[in-house]
């Protein structure tokens, strides 16, 4: 442990809050069976961890490799403030991308995953969608390879553990057809919070008034069983919603019936009060 990062967890070491922590480990379900099993808080606030954040933004991926492999949430909160932070601030912005996409399996409770998946995953994918529609003069195949090569290189690596992803992209397919699912495999990966990640990575899309890769994905969840996910896909919904009600209405129009209870009503929740009976009463 660097000398830097031992400062930071002294720093956290003064202003943990043992009762808030009980309050947290309540709240976030970290009991025997739950969704954030296992997980430990010391009772740290939203804000007092953006101000440690801050304080130490210079912290190396070394040091960050350290800290989100921690066994304490707001640890590894405070690690994916100052990623957000570096991916915000740096030149090379695929390293930061590539860190996150590693480390998915240590971002693994809902609050974890809102914060960072539209700021470093969302935004990246976007980014390189556009890069890849400005070079005009390639075909769209290329294009699409240029990006999709980017997400495989990643969910590629060697540090990565094996998932439903990786033996997907390990098959003898054409590699531009595999690799072109990698939202959609991440949506059907047996971690919850891989399936929230994908969800939630295209928040970034729908800001920009792109709907399709959010719209897929909802297809693909209907079925889902975790509460979790029908919270997440629903959001995003009545996020399409408040930009273009319409394309709203008319996914929800074809799936409503099959939808889980808890994503419909998270989709319309926003909707009139008759509109809203509509939905539900069928």
């Amino acid at each position: 442990m660097s000398t830097f990062l031992s400062r930071l967890k002294k720093d956290l070491e003064k202003i943990k809050n043992p009762q808030k922590a009980k309050l947290l480990q309540r709240f976030f379900k970290t009991g025997k069976g739950e969704y954030g099993e296992g997980d430990i808080f010391i009772g740290l606030t939203v804000p007092q961890e953006r101000e440690i954040a801050k304080k130490y933004y210079s912290l190396d991926l070394h040091d960050l490799k350290e800290l989100i492999e921690s066994k304490i949430h707001e640890e590894r909160m405070i690690c994916l403030f100052i990623l957000m932070h570096k991916y915000k601030t740096t030149n090379h912005k695929k390293i930061i991308f590539h860190f996150y996409i590693k480390n998915m399996k240590h971002i693994n409770n809902w609050d974890l995953v809102d914060l960072s998946a539209p700021s470093i995953a969302g935004e990246h994918l976007l980014a390189l969608e556009k890069t890849c529609a400005e070079q005009s003069r390639v075909s769209d195949d290329a294009r699409q390879f240029y990006l999709i090569q980017k997400l495989v290189s990643a969910l590629l690596s060697k540090n990565r553990r094996q998932t439903g992803a990786q033996s997907i992209f390990n098959s003898s397919e054409n590699e531009l057809s595999r690799a072109i699912q990698v939202l959609s495999v991440l949506a059907k990966s047996e971690s919850v919070w891989e399936r929230r990640i994908a969800v939630l990575a295209t928040f970034r899309f729908i800001k920009e008034k792109k709907f399709d890769e959010s719209l897929k994905l909802a297809k693909i969840l209907l079925k889902d069983k975790h509460d979790l996910i029908h919270k997440a896909v629903g959001w995003m919904l009545r996020e399409i919603g408040k930009r273009d009600l319409e394309m709203e209405m008319k996914f929800l129009n074809k799936y409503y019936q099959k939808m889980p209870r808890t994503m419909l009503r998270y989709a319309i929740e926003r909707f009139p009060e008759v509109t809203r009976q509509h939905y539900l009463s069928k």
